[in-house]
């Protein structure tokens, strides 16, 4: 049973329907694009190692389904997975549904620190540490000005995280400022709005290691989440190590989030929106919730990148379609908070 007294098994039932819409998703995404692949074609190209289809693969076909595409899926399904179990994770801890990757400043804060990686014009991974860094920092100030003003307050968080988002991105304005408008200022601008337009293996293997390894490890703290999100009082009464807990899901989270940002830029609202949906979907129990998140988001970043990149003749950056999307709905979670009638 859950804590609302609901069975798990509708839960259960659900989980395990995303997963096959998402595998379903993922092929039929594998054959959208300017060289369309019917969706049976794709998979006896996905099985031709194993099993020889009746048409010979082509080569031309290999090379899009495998070269092309797959890298990009891969990255938007890993991202996306990352991103819902951040905010999933985040809204636990603070027990707060309002509190997601960017609006406490972990997204601003990463951003500015990538951005001064390509000022400065490190590497991959001098990127990836640069944003983490920062990233961590971000979420460290909105946590000590939180505490500052009203821990208890519902919107202190939120707000805290508005000062802190709103000082990086001032940081971020000052770069781009002084930045070469020949060179370094127009890739700063196409990375921040967020796109998979450049991905590649290299890119695919430099996520993937910090997103797996942090969400397996929040995945696995997520019934000491649940306890966290009844109160502290309470959540040390049944044994819990309150402030250290607290520390490693902000590291890890920081961590899921600034390899996202490294390799693709700002994609906002996702780690608000998708564990809001997600909470609606299979209750407010974290066991459950959280990897309905983690499914769930990246079925909805695969879903924003599909139409990101068929939907036009050019390319929509991906920040564009979650804002559109994000917003409203956070609009509403707003709403239900302010009436009381969201519980974690």
């Amino acid at each position: 049973m859950r804590p609302d007294g609901v069975s798990q098994r509708p839960a259960r039932a659900v989980i395990l329907c995303l997963l096959v819409l998402l595998a379903v998703a993922a092929v039929a995404s594998l054959g959208m694009g300017r060289y369309d692949i019917p969706f049976a074609r794709v998979v006896a190209i996905l099985i031709a190692p194993i099993s020889a289809p009746e048409v010979a693969v082509m080569p031309t076909e290999a090379n899009v389904v495998f070269t092309v595409r797959m890298p990009r899926i891969l990255l938007a399904i890993l991202t996306g997975a990352g991103l819902a179990l951040s905010g999933a994770a985040l809204q636990g801890v603070f027990r707060n549904p309002l509190v997601g990757p960017q609006v406490v400043g972990v997204s601003s804060g990463a951003a500015f620190g990538g951005t001064l990686a390509i000022l400065l014009s490190l590497p991959r991974y001098g990127l990836l540490a640069s944003s983490f860094a920062f990233g961590l920092s971000a979420l460290v100030l909105v946590y000590a000005l939180n505490g500052i003003v009203a821990r208890r307050n519902i919107l202190a968080l939120v707000l805290a995280g508005v000062v802190v988002t709103g000082f990086f991105g001032a940081l971020v304005s000052l770069l781009q400022y002084l930045a070469d408008t020949e060179d370094k200022l127009p890739a700063m601008v196409f990375w921040l709005l967020g796109s998979f337009a450049t991905a590649n293996q290299d890119k695919l293997l430099l996520v993937a290691a910090p997103v797996i390894v942090g969400s397996v490890l929040l995945l696995g703290l997520r019934w000491r989440i649940n306890l966290l999100s009844m109160g502290d009082e309470d959540a040390r009464t049944l044994g819990v190590n309150v402030e250290p807990l607290r520390w490693l899901v902000l590291v890890l989270v920081s961590c899921v989030v600034a390899a996202q940002v490294a390799v693709s830029g700002i994609i906002g609202w996702v780690g608000l929106v998708v564990p809001h949906i997600a909470r609606m979907l299979v209750g407010p129990d974290h066991r459950l919730m959280m990897p309905a998140s983690l499914i769930l988001g990246a079925l909805y970043l695969l879903v924003i990148d599909t139409v990101a990149r068929t939907a036009t003749s050019t390319e929509i950056p991906l920040g564009i379609l979650t804002a559109l999307i994000g917003t409203p709905v956070f609009a509403l979670v707003l709403r239900q908070t302010q009436r009381g009638a969201h519980g974690l």
